[in-house]
């Protein structure tokens, strides 16, 4: 495994498995929430409070520990923050009280944001520019595949040995992972390969000011495009989410599809968002070289328009909305992966190669607090203004999504022309 091509693969396939995992520690928690209604006494409040102690910390940790990957390296970060997400929800079923779930959720949210970034890092410095894209679009569907086989494992534990067995083995497993992390999750420099076709390996560390000082996150915020693309992913992530989260209802309810028609159907825009993260990235690669951005705020505003043709023809059938859905959650899952992983990336690190995973966490930490406002917002729109009201909420987010990469695409052209500083003291 000493040779580029077998650590491109080894790093590739550990990476892909060991972010999978980590849905197994996130997809639990609405599988067994009738269960701690109905045998714990839990109101809807309350389970709603559990919802909030994973996703909050999972936005803002991301942010504000977002350096820790690149002080510590990627390596040890990722690997240890994949055993403490273990830890700390190997003992949940062993508790029944609502404060010490509400804590172990909260660690948990805590260890898993910097599984991402750090995950990201470490794979993309093993892949030369021309692949990275299609590389990383293959990469992305680790996210959903791992959201997938999390529910069915957690369906089969509750199914077989009770709710509070759905933490424990699953704990076991992303421990295991995180230690193989620990061991085998090397960077190029660690095992001294070189890998050809890196922008970013060209360019020498400038020594002659002493040690490279890791930039704040507020720094970051203000470079060129970074603000642009975090609005972007910000958007994107609200779409995604109420689609997982408030189509099988909006179709029973606005469409009077059927209970089994609805479930079946709410899962097309899922599907499209695997079809979509596969296949993007080497739609870019080969249509749009040098030129990310532009293709991605295309990609976005066809994702836009799907959403439009579902509404008007909404009425014509099972068929034609099947159609537009998978379409609408290609385009918006796609991008949506890629924002959060090679764009930052290679924004920050032709400049600063000692900030990449703080970078990455930034935008995807920002666009992650989408999740967290979600349910909310859809919530408050619909006792407004009724189901009428979600779908074009939106489609004006998808439009602000595809406005800002557009606006992001534009900087980065003037950037590369050389009439925009990109770095202004980080």
């Amino acid at each position: 495994m000493n040779t580029l091509k077998g650590r491109q693969i080894l790093t590739f396939s550990l990476g892909w498995i060991s972010y999978a995992s980590t849905y197994f520690l996130r997809k639990p928690l609405g599988v067994i929430k009738a269960d701690l209604q109905t045998i714990m006494n839990l109101s809807t409040a309350e389970l709603g409070w559990l919802d909030t102690a994973l996703l909050f910390p999972y936005a803002f940790m991301q942010m504000i520990l977002g350096p820790l990957g690149d002080k510590f390296g990627t390596r040890t970060t990722y690997g240890v923050c994949l055993m403490l997400s273990a830890l700390s929800m190997i003992s949940f079923g062993y508790f029944s009280s609502f404060a010490v779930w509400f804590l172990l959720l909260f660690l948990n949210g805590t260890a898993q944001s910097q599984c991402w970034p750090n995950c990201t890092k470490g794979l993309l410095c093993w892949f030369s520019d021309a692949v990275k894209n299609s590389m990383f679009g293959m990469f992305g569907t680790c996210a959903f595949a791992g959201g997938i086989v999390g529910t069915m494992l957690s369906v089969y534990l509750q199914h077989s040995f009770g709710w509070r067995s759905v933490y424990f083995y699953p704990s076991i497993f992303v421990f295991a992972m995180g230690f193989l992390v620990l061991i085998l999750y090397k960077q190029p420099n660690e095992v001294g390969i070189e890998v050809p076709g890196r922008s970013a390996d060209k360019i020498p560390l400038d020594k002659s000011q002493g040690p490279v000082e890791q930039p704040k996150m507020l720094d970051l915020w203000r470079l060129p495009m970074i603000p642009e693309v975090s609005v972007a992913v910000f958007c994107l992530k609200v779409v995604r989410y109420c689609m997982y989260m408030w189509l099988p209802m909006y179709l029973l309810q606005a469409l009077n599809y059927s209970k089994n028609s609805a479930g079946i159907f709410s899962t097309v825009f899922e599907v499209g968002g695997v079809t979509g993260s596969a296949l993007i990235g080497f739609a870019l690669d080969r249509y749009y070289k040098g030129n990310t951005l532009r293709g991605i705020a295309l990609f976005v505003l066809i994702s836009t328009v799907a959403l439009v043709l579902f509404i008007i023809t909404s009425s014509w059938g099972v068929f034609i909305n099947s159609v537009f859905m998978f379409i609408a959650g290609a385009f918006n899952a796609g991008p949506d992966i890629l924002l959060c992983g090679t764009v930052p990336a290679e924004l920050i690190e032709k400049h600063n190669k000692n900030a990449a995973a703080a970078t990455i966490a930034l935008v995807n930490g920002f666009g992650s607090i989408g999740t967290c406002i979600e349910g909310p917002i859809i919530g408050v729109i619909t006792d407004y203004a009724g189901w009428g009201g979600m779908f074009p909420l939106m489609i004006g987010l998808s439009t602000l999504g595809a406005l800002a990469t557009y606006r992001a695409a534009a900087i980065h052209g003037r950037v590369n022309s050389g009439t925009t500083d990109f770095i202004d003291g980080v």
